[in-house]
């Protein structure tokens, strides 16, 4: 059984210095790996991302990571990356990384993600420019998401995991006012994730919704907003591949 820790929206700090490390330091002793679904900063300064690699560095399983909007908002989204690569975290936007426990091959494909709403009620590559760069810039980060993926299924792993910031799905949405579903994520996602092939996705973003959904291809979605899991990181298990 492949245990895959996961958190997101831990929002970072000065001031929330080592308040998830002696959490964080318990993985060993119950995970492979550690994802981390985004928005670690506040407002994505360098400051804050070497709060959040302080919290990581040396925990003894690997960490792989995708930034959130927050990450963004300095508009540094490069430097904040590279502090948490500095402190061995695994940094993804549409690419994919192979990590290793006891022999098993976790491989977890990553991107921010970004926003566009839910088949029936969604954005369109229509009208003005902006419109439709909202539209083109979600689909871009979608087609790298099932480029990843597709990789991960020549790489000899024994999961596939997807790992975003925004949400495939609406079921992991509720709870949010449903006017901003358009706001915290995209189907083209959840087309990525089925389409390129994976065996759970994990997200961030919505603190208000819901931790259990499903992508209509039958892929398990999982919130880990830390607001709606109510803890440091939750566990999940998979299944190896059959011997």
């Amino acid at each position: 059984m492949i245990r895959v820790a996961a958190v997101g929206d831990i929002h970072m700090g000065p001031e929330s210095q080592g308040t998830l490390r002696p959490s964080f330091e318990t993985l060993p002793r119950c995970a492979d790996v550690l994802l981390l679904a985004g928005d670690l900063t506040r407002h994505g300064t360098p400051e804050e991302a070497a709060v959040v690699a302080r919290e990581i560095k040396d925990l003894g399983v690997p960490v792989v990571a995708v930034l959130g909007n927050h990450d963004h908002h300095d508009e540094r989204p490069e430097e904040v990356a590279a502090i948490l690569r500095d402190a061995g975290a695994h940094v993804l936007e549409g690419q994919a990384a192979v990590v290793t426990a006891d022999g098993t091959r976790i491989g977890v494909a990553g991107t921010k993600g970004f926003g566009g709403g839910f088949v029936g009620r969604c954005a369109g590559e229509f009208g003005e420019p902006l419109m439709k760069e909202f539209v083109r810039y979600t689909r871009r980060c979608a087609d790298a998401l099932h480029g990843a993926l597709e990789s991960l299924g020549e790489r000899d792993c024994d999961v596939r995991i997807a790992l975003t910031h925004f949400s495939p799905v609406p079921d992991t949405l509720a709870g949010e006012p449903p006017e901003i579903y358009p706001f915290l994520g995209s189907y083209l996602l959840a087309e990525a994730i089925d389409t390129g092939g994976a065996d759970l996705a994990v997200h961030g973003h919505a603190h208000a919704g819901t931790e259990h959904g499903m992508t209509s291809g039958g892929v398990r979605v999982r919130n880990v907003a830390q607001p709606v899991i109510g803890q440091a990181f939750h566990v999940y298990h998979l299944p190896g591949r059959p011997g």
